[in-house]
């Protein structure tokens, strides 16, 4: 019988009253206040989440490069040390295992960021494919991460470190704090300017209340999906699964077909050529209704269920409902006209451009 794991953060959550839900596995903070008051302190100051449920892979050895290109979909050649890129892990139809960052921090080193709920899916998979001169190691448990996120979070870093500088966009840096090293990466999931950092497990606790005290809102899962949504970030297992592939999803821009053979390339050229039978779309409100949630049944404009949402929230920066789902290719033109199902009551809706919603901070 499976347990409930909990991030080394737990109970400074509980002691910030959060409430916590049940999580790929992972008892997680949902909320502190409210969703709306989380979404909104990322997009207008800055929000702090909790990471550390996340994986940490270490691949290393004079073949790494080359076999991380045969094993993710991005092509890896092109980090230079110091940057990272988004990719997937595929399976050999080209379907989603996982999708993960990857960094480069030195000619032979990388540092991956993979799914919580995928670890050891993931390493299972990766360790199977092993070949050449690569060690690959699962360092999950001896981090905690946090994500700082939204227009005030670079502030707050120099604040805290102020004799660190933050890497560029999709750059990653390694720095010595009190009880060993520190990495911070400047990715995000919330379309704001922001940052991972990474610690010792044992020192998460204070690293993420000094966040808190310098001005830094704790923020739950709530709001991370409704953050992520507006933006038509990917949620994996959601929007992604082993049997949709990245160009079906609208992320072929993080496939590079023409860097030589990976698995799962075969399917994913061949989709390309052909082009793919359904379509990840965002979906629309075209008026107000019931928030759309996950699984919520798709309908054509003739009653016909034609899909399910992969997605669905209330966005908090629109007040309309939105979702994402794949539809069969010959309904995903912009503007076609759709129904949601919210138990038994249709709303109308439509097909709309990605994302939803547009920051107004630009990233450096």
């Amino acid at each position: 019988m499976s347990t409930t794991q909990s991030t080394p953060l737990e109970p400074l959550h509980l002691r910030l009253g959060a409430r916590m839900v049940p999580f790929a596995g992972w008892n997680m903070p949902v909320q502190y206040t409210s969703i709306m008051d989380e979404h909104g302190a990322v997009r207008s100051t800055a929000g702090i989440f909790d990471i550390s449920h996340m994986g940490q892979f270490i691949v290393d050895g004079a073949d790494a490069l080359a076999w991380l290109n045969k094993t993710l979909a991005n092509n890896v050649a092109k980090l230079n040390p110091g940057q990272g890129q988004y990719s997937f892990l595929l399976n050999e139809d080209g379907g989603v295992i996982d999708d993960l960052i990857v960094y480069r921090v030195s000619e032979t080193g990388f540092f991956l960021v993979v799914n919580a709920s995928m670890i050891d899916v993931d390493f299972a998979w990766m360790e199977k494919h092993l070949s050449g001169d690569v060690s690959l190691k699962n360092e999950s448990a001896a981090w905690a991460g946090m994500a700082i996120q939204g227009p005030e979070s670079a502030a707050v870093f120099a604040k805290i470190f102020p004799d660190q500088v933050l890497p560029p966009r999709n750059g990653i840096v390694r720095f010595a704090v009190a009880g060993g090293d520190a990495v911070a990466c400047r990715t995000g999931y919330t379309g704001e300017d922001g940052y991972e950092f990474f610690c010792p497990a044992g020192e998460g606790e204070k690293w993420f209340q000094a966040f808190v005290e310098a001005g830094v809102k704790p923020c739950g899962l709530g709001a991370r999906d409704t953050l992520r949504l507006e933006m038509c970030y990917p949620l994996n297992g959601n929007d992604l699964s082993p049997t949709k592939t990245p160009i079906a999803a609208g992320l072929g821009f993080f496939v590079d077909l023409e860097k030589g053979d990976f698995i799962g390339r075969e399917t994913l050229v061949k989709e390309k050529l052909e082009g793919p039978l359904e379509k990840l779309v965002a979906i629309e409100y075209t008026d107000k209704g019931a928030p759309p949630r996950a699984h919520y049944p798709v309908l054509n404009e003739a009653g016909e269920v034609v899909s399910e949402l992969s997605s669905g929230v209330l966005s908090p920066s629109t007040g309309k409902g939105i979702g994402m789902a794949y539809l069969p290719a010959a309904l995903t033109k912009l503007g076609t006209p759709l129904q949601i199902d919210v138990r038994g009551r249709l709303f109308p809706a439509k097909v709309v451009k990605k994302p939803f919603y547009k920051p107004a901070t630009q990233k450096a």
